[in-house]
């Protein structure tokens, strides 16, 4: 004789039997798997991109976002932040600008007018009168509810997740490594600035342990030439060297061939064209061949791209076994 259960006794026990052996499979596996790694360069991600970084002769591209997900979300914003980590990206570039209560916050203007809702200088406001104004997109559109983070609040999102770069930053390194030291990530954020290697050593020679640092040259200007030369000349060397130019011309691959023979890594932004000579992002994206557009830039030794379409040079890069 057979018996048969209700539909609801029957969901019942169909229930019972997954989680049973779900629990079960949870156990082994928990029991089984290895570990995850301990060396400190594979733990985290973070941690993976600042050992390429400190490799020169690493063969792999550290992609930067410029500003975050800006074509998505607000730029500056949490959102677009945790949107490129989701693509993969290594480095998140961001701005800082100091509220009238010293709260360093992310903006890239010194104005509030084109990424919020209010109006006038940063630093005209306190942190809490800044939470009376919205975020926009790029397109303008507020996103009601949406703030302006603070520094702090940024790189929690990125902790072991992503690397930073703090862009506008250096005139406020000492705020900027108080907050890294205490959130205990020192070593996953990069700053930079165009001073001379004097200045940012006696700045360094102040605290016992510093974010990364690179020096910025503009290589269509000729007084920069002699802070080159003395970054260049200076040991140890420079992680890296951010290379601006107008034009890629022979001067800038010798510059960069000097930056390599150093033992740096090359940077290059190809965010716009003069920056990069007109290697850029669009004119990429818009490209039959964007190996036509990104392959000068490689040949330059890059290993570092700044980039404003972070999941499109992502997809070239891995094509090109740089990733």
């Amino acid at each position: 004789m057979t018996h048969s259960l209700k539909p609801k006794a029957l969901a019942t026990a169909v229930f019972s039997v997954l989680l049973t052996a779900m629990t079960t499979l949870a156990v082994v596996s928990c029991s089984t798997s290895k570990p995850i790694a301990q060396d400190s360069a594979a733990a985290n991600k973070a941690a993976r991109v600042v050992a390429a970084l400190h490799n020169p002769q690493s063969r792999y591209v550290v992609v930067v976002s410029h500003r975050g997900d800006w074509r998505n979300y607000p730029e500056n914003s949490l959102p677009a932040i945790e949107s490129v980590i989701r693509m993969g990206v290594d480095m998140m570039e961001l701005d800082l600008k100091m509220t009238r209560d010293s709260v360093l916050v992310l903006c890239h203007d010194g104005t509030l007018d084109r990424t919020t809702t209010g109006s006038g200088p940063v630093s005209k406001y306190t942190y809490a009168e800044l939470q009376q104004f919205d975020l926009k997109r790029g397109h303008g559109i507020a996103i009601p509810g949406l703030k302006i983070p603070t520094l702090r609040q940024a790189l929690q999102v990125c902790k072991d997740r992503i690397t930073v770069n703090v862009d506008q930053g250096y005139d406020y390194y000492d705020q900027v490594l108080a907050i890294t030291e205490e959130l205990g990530m020192t070593d996953q954020v990069l700053i930079k600035s165009g001073r001379t290697v004097e200045e940012v050593r006696r700045k360094l020679a102040e605290h016992s342990h510093n974010m990364m640092y690179m020096p910025v040259m503009s290589l269509d200007n000729p007084s920069a030439t002699s802070t080159f030369d003395g970054y260049l000349a200076a040991q140890p060397p420079q992680l890296a060297y951010e290379l601006c130019f107008g034009e890629l011309t022979d001067h800038v691959r010798q510059s960069a061939k000097r930056v390599l023979e150093a033992g740096s890594k090359v940077w290059v932004n190809t965010i716009w064209g003069s920056l990069c000579g007109n290697y850029d992002d669009d004119r990429a994206f818009d490209s039959p061949d964007p190996d036509k557009v990104y392959g000068p830039i490689l040949e330059l030794g890059t290993s570092i791209i700044q980039t404003d379409r972070p999941e499109f040079l992502i997809r070239y890069l891995e094509k090109k076994g740089r990733r």
